[in-house]
């Protein structure tokens, strides 16, 4: 699985996007809680009733390899405000960002790939300024997209679809690194 999605959706890659994509995202409705975070963690405190499987935490550290924003093609999507940041990141106007760095996806916007060696990178993928590491070009203004893998519906819905995502993607940084708690992981999910 990838940051990008090959039919609108995530596909089962690392980053690219699915019907779960993060612009889509609505936050939790919640009755006098703050957050959607506060909202998953107090549905999961008490006798364990609804806690996720990874209640305890989950295990990533980005290794800068780059697979998520490779692969097959696929869509990475971003909201308006998104695109306003990117193009102030790289400092142009943002009709002419949409114009040089993304294509028209039937109403939507996605950011444009390139083929390299038999696989789609995202355009903003670099792979030669640092030797053995795979670099966001837009790192600071990435879309949110993009800021919350791995923490998708599809990726964690069961360990099952974790270890697949893992496997497929392939992502090293999976079950490496530090542990995230739930609440992070909620935050990431809901873009609470």
């Amino acid at each position: 699985m990838s940051l990008r999605s090959s039919r609108g959706a995530r596909s089962p890659r690392a980053g690219r996007a699915t019907s779960h994509r993060a612009a889509d995202r609505r936050p939790v409705e919640t009755a006098g809680v703050e957050s959607a975070a506060e909202a998953a963690v107090a549905t999961t405190d008490g006798e364990g009733a609804g806690a996720p499987w990874y209640s305890e935490g989950l295990r990533f550290e980005c290794t800068q390899c780059g697979n998520c924003c490779s692969g097959p093609p696929g869509a990475v999507w971003f909201t308006p405000q998104e695109a306003d940041l990117m193009a102030r990141e790289l400092g142009l106007a943002t009709t002419e960002f949409l114009e040089r760095y993304t294509r028209r996806v039937g109403a939507r916007r996605s950011l444009k790939e390139l083929k390299i060696d038999g696989r789609f990178d995202c355009v903003f993928l670099d792979r030669s300024s640092r030797p053995g590491k795979a670099i966001c070009g837009i790192y600071r203004a990435r879309p949110s997209q993009c800021r919350s893998w791995p923490w998708w519906p599809e990726v964690v819905e069961s360990p099952e679809s974790w270890a697949e995502t893992k496997r497929r993607t392939p992502c090293p940084g999976m079950d490496a690194g530090p542990v995230h708690p739930l609440v992070e992981i909620t935050i990431g999910l809901t873009g609470a």
